[in-house]
C-alpha cells in the first residue's frame, strides 16, 4: 500500500469530518462564489473539522476570493479547501534532518502521558539505522520500567544499542551518561526518549529543564532538535501542550501520532497557524514505516477526502 493510501484511510475519521462540515454548506452549491455574508458558516464548518479558530478564518477568507471554475459543489469546495490548507502547511514541512557536524546529533523526545514518544524513539531509530547511520537510544522515562522495557525491545529489534538505568532512577544523570558514550562511541544520532508529563506539574517540567541544563555541559548546543509528540486524538488540547513545552524544553519541531484512531487530524492545520514551526512527520499505524515525514499537499489532500492524481 502506498504512502498517500495509508495515510488517506488513517485520517477517515477526520476525513468523514471534514466532508461532514462542507457537506453542511450546500446551501452555497450551484452558486459562482462564496459572498460575504455565508462566511462565517464557512468557518463555523471549518472551526468543526478542528481546524482552528485563525486557520478557519483565513481559509474561509481564501475561499471567499476562490474563483471557482464553475458551479460550486462539494468537489470544487473540498479542492479550494486543499489549497488553501496546503498554503498554510507548505512552509512547516520540513523533514527531522541529521547533520553530520554533530557527533552525535541530540534528538530530545518530549511530551505528555501516552502521546506515542517512545514508540516515535524506536521507529526514527529504525528509519535511521535503514539509512545507514549510527544510532544510540537513551531510556529517559525512568518513571516507568514498561518504557524501558519497550525501548529495550525496540533495540533489540533495530540493533540499536540503549542506555538505561533503574527505575526511578535520574533521567538527567542517565542522558548524560548517553551523550558521553555516544560522543565516545562516535555515534551519528543520540536520541533520548524522557517521561510523559503534564504541563501544569511544574516539578516534572523543572526536571525536563534539568535534562536540557545538564547536557548542555557536555555539548552546548545539545539538544539539537527537541521535538515534541503529540497524540493527534487530544485536538485543540495539542495547542496548550506546545505553549508549555516551549518553555522549558526550546521546543524545535512536532511529531503527531495516532492520526488513524483521531477525528482530530485538523489540529494540525491550527498547530501549523499557531507556531509555525516545522511538523517533521505524521504517524498513523504502529510499524517503522506509519510515520513518514510529513508532506503539505499529501495531508491536504488526504484530510478532505482528495485522491491524488
Amino acid at each position: 500500500m502506498s504512502w498517500f493510501k495509508k495515510l488517506k484511510e488513517g485520517l477517515g475519521k477526520s476525513t468523514s469530518k471534514v466532508t461532514a462540515s462542507l457537506s453542511s454548506l450546500s446551501n452555497l452549491f450551484g452558486g459562482a462564489r462564496i459572498d460575504a455574508s455565508s462566511l462565517e458558516e464557512v468557518e463555523d464548518a471549518l472551526i468543526s473539522a478542528d481546524l482552528g479558530t485563525t486557520s478557519a478564518q483565513r481559509l474561509a477568507d481564501r475561499m471567499r476570493r476562490h474563483k471557482f471554475e464553475g458551479p460550486i459543489d462539494s468537489d470544487t469546495l473540498g479542492q479550494a479547501l486543499a489549497d488553501g490548507i496546503t498554503e498554510i502547511l507548505e512552509p512547516v514541512a520540513q523533514k527531522l534532518e541529521i547533520d553530520a557536524a554533530h557527533a552525535p546529533h541530540v534528538v530530545l523526545l518530549v511530551g505528555v502521558n501516552g502521546s506515542g514518544k517512545t514508540t516515535t524513539a524506536g521507529k526514527l531509530a529504525q528509519q535511521w539505522r535503514d539509512e545507514g547511520k549510527s544510532v544510540m537510544l537513551a531510556a529517559g522515562d525512568t518513571f516507568r520500567a514498561a518504557a524501558i522495557e519497550q525501548l529495550q525491545i525496540w533495540g533489540a529489534r533495530t540493533g540499536t544499542e540503549v542506555i538505561a538505568g533503574a527505575q526511578g532512577g535520574d533521567a538527567a544523570a542517565l542522558a548524560y551518561e548517553a551523550l558521553e558514550k555516544a560522543k565516545a562511541a562516535n555515534i551519528d544520532v543520540l536520541i533520548i526518549d524522557t517521561a510523559g508529563r503534564l504541563q501544569n506539574r511544574t516539578e516534572l517540567m523543572d526536571e525536563l529543564a534539568k535534562i536540557v541544563r545538564v547536557m548542555r555541559k557536555l555539548d552546548a548546543s545539545a539538544p539539537h532538535d527537541s521535538v515534541i509528540i503529540l497524540d493527534g486524538t487530544v485536538g485543540q488540547n495539542a495547542i496548550s501542550q506546545v505553549k508549555a513545552f516551549r518553555e522549558v524544553a526550546d521546543v524545535t519541531g512536532l511529531i503527531v501520532t495516532k492520526l488513524d484512531g483521531s477525528a482530530k487530524g485538523g489540529v494540525v492545520v491550527a498547530l501549523a497557524e499557531e507556531f509555525g514551526l516545522p511538523v517533521h512527520a505524521v504517524g498513523v499505524g504502529e510499524q517503522a514505516d506509519d510515520l513518514q515525514p510529513f508532506a503539505a499537499a499529501e495531508f491536504a489532500k488526504a484530510l478532505v477526502g482528495i485522491d491524488t492524481d
